[in-house]
């Protein structure tokens, strides 16, 4: 299996390359020269799979010569840390299916590719006799998740920038907290697309990147979404062998379109999905390109579920490239005007394709809350305001036919104050969170500028 860029400018280069790479040099996002496609049979077997076996299965058919044994060693070091046997659960509460996916040691849904990138750069940085100087940027989540991936590492140092003031207490806490001398978190003054902005400006600086080996954890590094495929798979395998059904829905709250875009990769390796059901807050971009035809920038605005608080989804351009039947020039074009205009219109034609592929809502303040508040009386499990717009998206588009799968992308204890809001109590805290306030913290605060994170980096990587 060789990869490519979206963009045109980088072609068969190996899954190795690819994930050192991160960002593809040209500037695009690399993918799979082919999709791997399973059949039936395929499929029957997955179903019986614990979550280690079926990763292995997933990954296998992407990582080309990858030694069997390394690949096999690497999964089952990841997941070993999970706190249920199962690592991503399946429950079935209030008329939908929730796939839990909090049970990583940073309590999100990253910590499943996150664990899994970690020790594979690790191994990769070994074999080549190399280190690497990690940048990423988040809107809440996928920081913790990289620094618990990667504290204490060998020949690995990691800069993680987030939004000043902008995430939730114990998301800040979750970073600031890890004092490891190869973890530097940044709060830039800024929201997280300046944070993805600086990031792929830095990785565009092809001199910069070979001089202190930069290398990439946002959900532009192909492992990222690889990694979250084999949750769909073990989910509908889940879900199948309860209520035999074939096709079922996945509801995902989504700000970056990464996690919803391992879904549509699933479905496009022959997962029988119905649809992709895209749940957002009130930075609606994404559900205004399903439902309007238009993929527009806006004002990021400030909500309960801060994970989401994003306008410009980096993984939108890997649909892009599908959408336009793998045609980089096409991609390139819809970006420059993109650049230019900051939207881009689809035809009639193109609405069609992605209506076959999407549903998308809109999921405000108050039905956050409501569904908060509905589904505690319901079944006493509190969702977290990210869960909650899934969950809600998913009761409203998926017309109760066939069985719904909701990603409960992190747990409640994370976003205390919005489950306050809607219950009148804190959510139980797991144990990993125990005395959090009271730990050693370190952060720099720096303006949201290229120069100023630049310095930075070339001043601690030396």
């Amino acid at each position: 299996m060789n990869y490519l860029s979206t963009r045109g400018g980088v072609r068969e280069i190996s899954f190795q390359d690819a994930v050192m790479m991160g960002l593809a040099d040209d500037g695009g996002l690399l993918l799979p020269s082919s999709i791997p496609s399973l059949n039936a049979g395929d499929l029957e077997s997955f179903e019986k799979l614990a979550y280690p076996e079926l990763a292995f299965q997933i990954f296998s058919r992407f990582t080309g010569q990858f030694p069997a044994a390394d690949l096999k060693d690497l999964i089952d070091r990841s997941y070993a840390n999970f706190s249920h046997p199962e690592v991503t659960p399946v429950s079935h509460q209030d008329g939908v299916y929730l796939l839990e996916l909090f049970h990583g040691p940073t309590l999100a849904f990253k910590d499943v590719a996150l664990q899994f990138l970690g020790n594979l750069f690790e191994h990769l940085l070994r074999k080549k006799g190399r280190e690497m100087n990690i940048i990423g940027a988040t809107s809440g989540d996928t920081g913790s998740a990289a620094i618990y991936g990667v504290q204490g590492k060998e020949k690995i140092r990691i800069f993680i920038l987030h939004p000043y003031g902008k995430i939730s207490p114990i998301q800040k806490l979750q970073m600031t907290t890890v004092t490891e001398p190869n973890v530097f978190n940044i709060a830039i003054r800024g929201n997280f697309d300046d944070g993805q902005r600086i990031v792929k400006e830095i990785f565009g600086d092809l001199d910069f990147k070979a001089r202190y080996s930069l290398g990439a954890v946002n959900s532009i590094n192909w492992a990222r979404v690889m990694a979250q495929i084999v949750y769909y798979f073990y989910a509908w395998g889940r879900v199948r062998r309860e209520t035999g059904c074939d096709s079922i829905y996945f509801s995902v709250p989504t700000g970056n379109f990464g996690d919803i875009f391992a879904g549509y990769m699933a479905k496009r390796m022959g997962l029988p999905v119905r649809r992709l059901i895209i749940g957002t807050n009130e930075n609606n971009i994404l559900s205004r390109f399903v439902n309007d035809g238009e993929y527009a920038i806006g004002s990021v605005v400030p909500t309960l579920s801060p994970s989401m608080d994003i306008q410009v989804a980096s993984n939108f351009e890997r649909y892009l490239y599908y959408l336009y039947q793998e045609d980089p020039n096409s991609v390139g074009r819809a970006l420059e005007e993109f650049g230019r205009t900051g939207k881009i219109r689809f035809d009639e034609e193109e609405r069609k394709t992605i209506r076959q592929d999407f549903l998308a809502q809109s999921v405000d303040r108050q039905m956050t809350l409501e569904t908060i508040r509905d589904f505690y009386s319901s079944t006493g499990t509190i969702l977290d305001p990210h869960t909650a717009v899934g969950v809600r998206a998913g009761k409203d588009l998926s017309g109760g036919e066939v069985p719904v799968v909701c990603l409960a992308t992190a747990h409640p204890a994370k976003f205390g104050d919005a489950v306050r809001e809607a219950i009148g109590k804190d959510p139980d805290r797991p144990a990993s969170l125990e005395g959090i306030e009271n730990r050693e913290r370190r952060c720099e605060v720096l303006d949201a500028s290229v120069s100023a994170i630049r310095e930075f980096i070339a001043r601690k990587a030396s």
